[in-house]
């Protein structure tokens, strides 16, 4: 297992082989042909092959194209979008600081949580409420680009906490941190509507309930000035914001 900023890759290189031997070996079956001969029309040993189909050689992709060929198929490498990337920019890092130091006592905060059914991704923050029966799953933004994208991948991350064994009789909300930008303020104006159904409830009340001793309001935006490294949690939307008013 692969491990990229303290975070294991779900899938390895060795499930990556596997994958690959199995599509190979099932090409060559439907056509019918012994693995040498495809082995020697590709120029490559029967041995080498034989390991590839069995998921225990790691295929250059040179020998990937010759094999595929000859088998009269297509080599094709794709990346396929998950719920956001594991990189994180220094900014959403001073953002994740602001809010774990503003948090009042009664949440028990856990940075990059890792969920795999029925999405996989990573939680920036997964709070916990120890008073009552709430979980929000959040998440930090310093950009935001594709706004009906953050929306799905912060509900499904959401989702596959509720499905969790220990969130039974408990319930699961969002919350979303965006970064006080002018560039992000145009983009929420421009989305508001679409927003405001994802994230009904009040950024003033989603702040007082993080910050003291009061009950959790539901999906909710709050925002964040970052100035010279540091963070400031604002009370409510900033100016010319309708979003959470």
């Amino acid at each position: 297992m692969t491990t990229l900023n303290g975070r294991q890759h779900r899938v390895t290189r060795r499930d990556l082989m596997r994958r690959t031997g199995v599509e190979l070996r099932t090409l060559r079956e439907d056509a019918g042909r012994s693995l040498r001969s495809i082995a020697t029309a590709a120029g490559v040993s029967a041995s080498h092959l034989c390991e590839i189909e069995a998921g225990k050689a790691e295929p250059s992709v040179d020998v990937l194209l010759r094999v595929a060929t000859v088998l009269g198929a297509d080599l094709s490498l794709r990346l396929y979008p998950r719920t956001g990337p594991l990189i994180r920019d220094h900014l959403q890092v001073a953002m994740s600081e602001e809010l774990l130091g503003r948090l009042h006592s009664r949440w028990r905060a856990t940075p990059e949580v890792a969920v795999y059914r029925p999405v996989r991704g990573v939680i920036d923050i997964l709070l916990h409420d120890r008073d009552r029966p709430d979980t929000v799953s959040t998440e930090l933004q310093s950009q935001l680009r594709r706004i009906e994208q953050q929306v799905r991948w912060a509900s499904q991350k959401a989702d596959a906490v509720a499905v969790l064994p220990e969130q039974s009789g408990r319930r699961t909300s969002r919350l979303v941190v965006l970064r006080n930008t002018a560039a992000m303020r145009d983009t929420v104006r421009t989305a508001s509507a679409t927003l405001a159904a994802a994230y009904p409830a009040r950024t003033c009340d989603a702040v007082k309930a993080l910050t003291e001793d009061a009950a959790w309001p539901g999906a909710a935006i709050a925002w964040m000035t970052v100035e010279r490294g540091r963070a400031r949690l604002l009370d409510g939307p900033p100016r010319g914001v309708q979003v959470g008013r």
